[in-house]
């Protein structure tokens, strides 16, 4: 497997070289606020350059459970196949709002915490979701039955200062994430996502696009207020965009937005194909249009059931474009059949081990200084 090292801050500025022109873009990259952590910021330049090594293959909730065990220590449903950690790992912030102490996947915010820990100091990244549950009906993110549940949050709705109070419990988590040695760990934040949908309550047709920009610069703005500097934060629609402009339609800015994505899933794969190479050919123009480095946020196919989908559905498509990685979704111990990374013994398993040997995907044991 390949070692990666990459370019601090300090390397690109004394080398009269930006992110950005590095990545082939116009240099319209900012660091968008000189409070950043030297980490986070590092973060970022390297989001921007590692396409032209690879990309980081990433997994949901990969350490903390799997396919028939939950909770033991330093074991992965991928890592079982190849021997590698992913170099991303995401998780979800669900219900911390509520300030119980496990998410809505059941998993404990404190093992949250730890395995953030634990993937920075080997070296990979994290992102974090937030399936937040709706503050108006108090039922779950998917109770779409009030269109009026982002007007509620904002300034001079009903449950504004309810919400601002759920946004200090995530900005307290963001800022327990610090090290031993009292290093805050960098994340990619990733709320509000797949919003072009509506199976959300900050959905399409649940908000206007004046809403949902607003939604997002009370969150940016409150991490702010509340000294959260280790965030990047990632704008990731959930259905397939026709045109640049209609990605853009409801863009909250450069000044909020770091990286660009977005989430699909395969269920017939010419199809999935065919929606891949669109959107990231529109996703590629976009990035290099706002000068924001590029991420397929969540795809995957539920169980896996092609026995070459790695190398023959996955690997073609998304090589051919400069993505930062690409992230599959969870491997659920509490559901049948919903899983999207391969196990021991399960059919794709062998494939995945190929596409681990690829020269272009980038595991744990291939990043190198990607925070310093």
């Amino acid at each position: 497997m390949r070692h990666i090292k990459f370019m601090t801050a300090s390397m690109l500025i004394a080398a009269g070289l930006s992110s950005c022109n590095l990545f082939g873009q116009k240099d319209t990259m900012k660091m968008q606020s000189s409070e950043r952590t030297v980490e986070t910021k590092n973060l970022l330049i390297n989001l921007g350059t590692i396409h032209q090594k690879g990309f980081m293959f990433g997994h949901h909730d990969d350490p903390v459970y799997g396919i028939g065990w939950e909770g033991d220590a330093d074991r992965s449903d991928v890592k079982s196949v190849c021997g590698d950690y992913p170099a991303v790992m995401s998780f979800d912030l669900g219900r911390i709002e509520l300030g119980g102490d496990k998410n809505l996947d059941k998993v404990p915010f404190d093992k949250i915490r730890r395995e953030i820990l634990a993937q920075y100091a080997r070296g990979g990244m994290v992102s974090l979701s937030w399936h937040v549950d709706n503050p108006l009906t108090g039922k779950d993110s998917w109770d779409v039955s009030d269109t009026t549940v982002v007007a509620s949050v904002l300034s001079g709705g009903a449950n504004h200062q309810k919400f601002l109070g759920w946004l200090d419990k995530v900005a307290d988590f963001m800022n327990s994430l610090t090290t031993d040695k009292g290093v805050k760990v960098p994340v990619l934040f990733r709320p509000w996502h797949e919003h072009s949908g509506s199976w959300f309550w900050w959905g399409q047709n649940l908000c206007t696009a004046a809403q949902y920009k607003a939604l997002w610069k009370m969150t940016y703005d409150r991490m702010q207020e509340k000294g959260v500097n280790n965030l990047l934060y990632a704008y990731s629609p959930g259905t397939e965009p026709q045109t640049v402009e209609e990605y853009l339609e409801r863009y909250p800015g450069n000044d909020i937005i770091d990286l660009v994505g977005f989430d699909t899933y395969q269920f017939e794969r010419q199809k999935y194909i065919d929606q891949l190479n669109k959107s990231l050919t529109i996703l590629t123009e976009v990035g290099k249009k706002l000068g924001k480095p590029i991420a397929i946020t969540e795809t995957g196919f539920e169980t896996i059931p092609d026995a070459t989908w790695w190398t023959e559905t996955l690997l073609p498509v998304i090589s051919q474009y400069p993505i930062s990685y690409v992230l599959v979704w969870r491997n659920a111990r509490e559901k049948d059949n919903h899983y999207y990374a391969p196990y021991p013994g399960q059919v794709s398993a062998p494939d995945f081990v190929k596409f681990y040997q690829n020269s272009k995907t980038l595991f744990v044991r291939d990043i190198k200084k990607l925070y310093d």
